[in-house]
């Protein structure tokens, strides 16, 4: 699973303004599907599906209070799986979108609020959700992601929300809380594997990721190790299976059995 945070910039992900250039973005792969015919995927939040892109814009634009012209309004949120993953969401584009929106809204989201450590649940995000299916510059054959729009503030107007400070837990100073953005992929993640049941290998998951990309050496070695020792006991044959192939071996050399005859016929 891949949760990344666009960085503010001059275009789509420009957060310093109105929300409308990344909500119309969000909706580019609508129209060519819809023309062929293909399901759709309207906006979502919390508790509610397909609402029009004309609410988001305006609850997101208005939720601002006390920030500056300058200040980030909003930031955005790129929540994808990866191709296995998403077989293990579903069957079908259908399944596949339902279950996404099950795990933005009780995995992604509440973790996202506990990671500030302000006492936040999920009814305390302003967000809203939008599904693609498609990916530019992608051969994969599943690609379905979902993109987030997440307020600056909370539901109350009055708390100011950064998943892009620096601060971790913080109880002193300017800023109080804090977001601990590698805690957040560890809880996620471990939260789409207990609601989906999914078997991660631990070439999947975040902690192998992020030690062979940032960990030292002794730490990557160590990791290579368990990656070995966990590719071992997966191909080594278990007791059992093991007296089986044997017993198979003897009865392939075993010679075949000779008749006798007697009087009274054949003897074995």
């Amino acid at each position: 699973m891949n949760i990344d945070f666009p960085p503010p910039s001059k275009g789509t992900y420009n957060n310093a303004g109105s929300s409308r250039r990344l909500a119309d973005y969000c909706e580019h792969e609508d129209l060519e599907r819809m023309e062929q015919g293909i399901y759709t995927e309207g906006f979502f939040n919390l508790t509610e599906d397909n609402i029009y892109k004309s609410q988001v814009i305006k609850d997101i634009d208005s939720n601002i209070g006390q920030l500056l012209k300058t200040d980030a309004k909003f930031y955005a949120i790129h929540v994808s799986p990866s191709e296995k993953e998403l077989k293990a969401m579903g069957n079908t584009e259908q399944e596949q979108a339902e279950a996404m929106k099950q795990y933005i809204r009780e995995v992604v989201i509440p973790e996202y609020a506990k990671n500030f450590n302000k006492g936040l649940s999920a009814e305390d995000i302003k967000f809203y959700g939008k599904i693609h299916f498609s990916r530019d510059r992608s051969n994969n054959e599943l690609n379905m992601h979902c993109h987030l729009i997440v307020s600056r503030k909370d539901q109350s107007n009055k708390k100011k929300l950064s998943p892009l400070n620096n601060h971790k837990n913080t109880t002193k100073g300017t800023v109080k809380g804090g977001f601990d953005r590698k805690n957040l992929f560890r809880q996620t993640e471990q939260g789409f594997d207990k609601l989906f049941g999914y078997q991660r290998e631990l070439t999947e998951s975040f902690e192998y990721y992020n030690t062979m990309k940032n960990g030292t050496i002794t730490e990557q070695l160590n990791m290579q190790e368990r990656q070995i020792k966990q590719e071992t006991a997966r191909i080594q044959p278990t007791p059992q299976n093991t007296l089986h192939d044997e017993r198979k071996k003897k009865q392939a050399v075993s010679p075949p059995t000779k008749e006798k005859k007697t009087k009274r016929g054949i003897r074995r």
